[in-house]
């Protein structure tokens, strides 16, 4: 069974040719703007592994020689498969860590004395505790120590570091502002172990661990720069589309305190290894023809074409050869014989993807759609990572799919109850004991439940897991708003499916890993629906989040069944959330929204209550869902227009996916 397909969804776009250079002499081409030496690999998993089996070789070296290997560790969600990794080491090839010497580079303060959402708490689960690695050659700093006694104690700690004859081997994860372990941008170069105040972005980030922004910790005592610096060789990792950006600055900028991650372009000896996904803002991969010869495809036509009218602020139809000549695309002129005939192509691709007809247009012709017009009315399944994406994503387009008479189902893959604050829970409670004394209905187990809940909310610490009761009850709210949101839509109530996959339902942040059993459940609704469309959440910028897992459920359970008739009849579309957006030269259908039709959007985000303002997990965006979703289709019409297509209020886009 396939459960990382996703991990394939950007070779559709990326030709080998721009991140595996076949030679020397064409890496040094290709990598002209890259500062660091950089490897972009196909998936997690092989960035993965290659990395672990560097550090398992200096690992071996070192036991030759009967000496420690001193490494540095961050905690975060980038080490985590190769983690994994040393772990399938370990167990299947016998990797001993007793010579090994682990120093952690941040930890959060202040904290409480064996706090369990410490940085070392989160090493020593992923990691540590599942080797063969001596608990006294673990350093960490201290949380929980007192403030004035912090300076002497980061100098003891740089000492130790030294006591071991210096770092062999530094793992990094790179923060959303740049940060390399806690070290925020205005770090300096010569800075060394530290307490540092937090940056709001990098508590965001930390809010999943502490169960909300008010609950992380304000600094951090992290390694410095110069400390980071004196390593002997340095691994900084990045996975997914959400670091594209500051891989970017990082490699290809200036070294600059607002980037600290930069003043690694000053090391001898760091290695940048990235996925193709947080490879994309590289210019190699998203502006190849700044560093070579291209292998021209409609796609890659197109994002030159529209990187072309920005660049020039002119819409598609009034390039001239002359802007191509100056911007480095001669090339296409020498393939389409003049900018005009280029012009047409492109304006021509993009005006098709533009459809009022999601689900296709009966009694049409659909040679130049990009849904086909039979059969009609179609039975269409939408997949909700949570019991509101579906909504935020595309809350347009169901309700156009359900006005033109279509079959739609909705499909909430998790239950979303750990997004739900215990505000919420407190509500409901006071609605049901106001009910039971209005009504004079009396019950001991009902009595019973609602003392427990307020005496579990009433002593919730920090840290502490919900019970099963709380549990249930937020996955009930959810239910209840997901529910009045569909019959908002006019979609049918017994078409309304809650799949409650079981790698979320952990109670916990962190979920399982997906299995068989999530990926059977997926198949059972489409054998049962046997639909001419699905639609999927294609938001990969996380390769840990809950989106990305539940696409690869359904991804997998397609997989299962793309022999089946029903199957060779079914076309599967990805959108997107509130997250990002897909670039315009790989949108394939973009649905017009009028201003009547983003109200009602609108209002159907709100019977969401629990998501409005103050739920937890709402990330580093100050907006409200329904803003960013509307700020985003705003944007998407916007550039159409730009572009010299069609003027609309918005519009939502997708993406094919075609299985393999």
């Amino acid at each position: 069974m396939k459960i990382n397909l996703t991990s394939q969804i950007t070779l559709n776009r990326v030709s080998p040719k721009y991140y595996k250079p076949e030679n020397a002499f064409d890496r040094s081409v290709l990598t002209r703007f890259e500062k660091i030496p950089t490897d972009i690999y196909e998936s997690v998993e092989e960035g993965a592994r290659h990395i672990a089996s560097e550090i398992a070789n200096a690992i071996l070296e070192k036991q030759k020689a009967g000496r420690f290997c001193v490494m540095a560790l961050p905690g975060g969600n980038s080490p985590r498969s190769v983690f994994e990794e040393l772990i399938r080491m370990h167990r299947e090839e016998g990797l001993s860590f007793r010579n090994v010497v682990v120093f952690n580079i941040y930890e959060y303060y202040p904290l409480a004395p064996g706090a369990v959402n410490s940085n070392l708490k989160t090493l020593q689960d992923m990691f540590l505790n599942q080797v063969d690695i001596n608990k006294q050659n673990v350093f960490s700093p201290d949380g929980s120590i007192a403030k004035d006694t912090i300076f002497e104690y980061c100098r003891l700690y740089e000492q130790r570091i030294e006591s071991f004859g210096g770092i062999d081997v530094l793992l990094l994860g790179i923060g959303r502002v740049g940060n390399i372990g806690f070290n925020e941008p205005g770090s300096q170069v010569n800075s060394t172990t530290r307490l540092i105040l937090l940056d709001n972005t990098s508590r965001n980030d930390a809010a999943k661990v502490f169960g909300g922004t008010e609950n992380v910790p304000v600094s951090s005592i992290t390694m410095g720069i110069a400390t980071i610096l004196s390593a002997k060789k340095i691994f900084l990792m990045a996975w997914g589309e959400d670091k594209a950006q500051m891989i970017k600055q990082t490699t290809e900028g200036k070294i600059s305190d607002t980037i600290p991650a930069s003043y690694l372009q000053m090391h001898n000896n760091a290695r940048v290894a990235i996925d193709l996904s947080a490879a994309y803002n590289l210019t190699r991969i998203q502006r190849p023809w700044l560093v070579t010869s291209c292998e021209w495809n409609d796609k890659l036509i197109r994002s030159a074409i529209v990187w072309l009218c920005t660049l020039t602020k002119k819409p598609i139809l009034k390039l001239t050869n002359k802007d191509y000549n100056e911007n480095g695309l001669s090339e296409l002129l020498a393939l389409f014989g003049s900018a005009y005939n280029v012009n047409i192509k492109i304006f021509n691709d993009l005006q098709h993807t533009i459809t009022g007809w999601p689900g296709g247009k009966p009694n049409a012709d659909d040679t130049y759609r990009p849904e086909r017009a039979k059969p009609y009315p179609k039975r269409i399944v939408v997949f909700s990572p949570h019991p509101d994406d579906d909504v935020i994503s595309m809350g347009g387009t169901v309700r156009r799919l359900v006005e033109q008479k279509h079959d739609v189902h909705v499909a909430y893959e998790t239950s979303g109850n750990i997004a739900v604050g215990d505000e919420e829970v407190i509500r409901f409670m006071h609605f049901i004991n106001g009910f039971n004394q209005l009504y004079d209905a009396k019950s001991e187990i009902i009595d019973k439940k609602y003392k427990d809940i307020r005496s579990f909310i009433n002593h919730k610490k920090d840290g502490d897991i919900d019970t099963n009761d709380m549990l249930r009850l937020k996955g009930l709210i959810r239910r209840g708003e997901a529910r009045t949101a569909c019959a908002y839509a006019n979609i049918k109530s017994d078409h309304v499916h809650f799949l409650d996959l079981p790698f979320y339902e952990t109670g916990k942040i962190q979920k399982g890993p997906l299995t068989e059993n999530d990926v059977e459940i997926v198949r059972a609704l489409l054998q049962e629906v046997k639909p001419h469309q699905i639609f999927v959440a294609g938001d990969l910028a996380d390769p840990h989040g809950t989106h990305r897992v539940c696409t690869d459920a359904v991804l997998a359970a397609i997989d299962l069944e793309k022999e089946e008739k029903w199957m060779k009849d079914c076309r599967i579309w990805m959108y997107r959330g509130a997250w990002a957006e897909w670039e315009i030269e790989n949108i394939e259908m973009a649905v017009p929204i009028s201003p009547e039709e983003l109200r009602l959007k609108r209002n159907t985000i709100l019977k969401h209550q629990s998501q409005m303002e103050g739920a937890p997990f709402m990330g580093n965006d100050e907006r409200l869902f329904w803003q960013r979703s509307e700020d985003r289709n705003r944007s998407t019409a916007a550039l159409y227009d730009s572009l010299g297509l069609a003027s609309y209020e918005a519009i939502e886009a997708f993406v094919e996916y075609i299985p393999q």
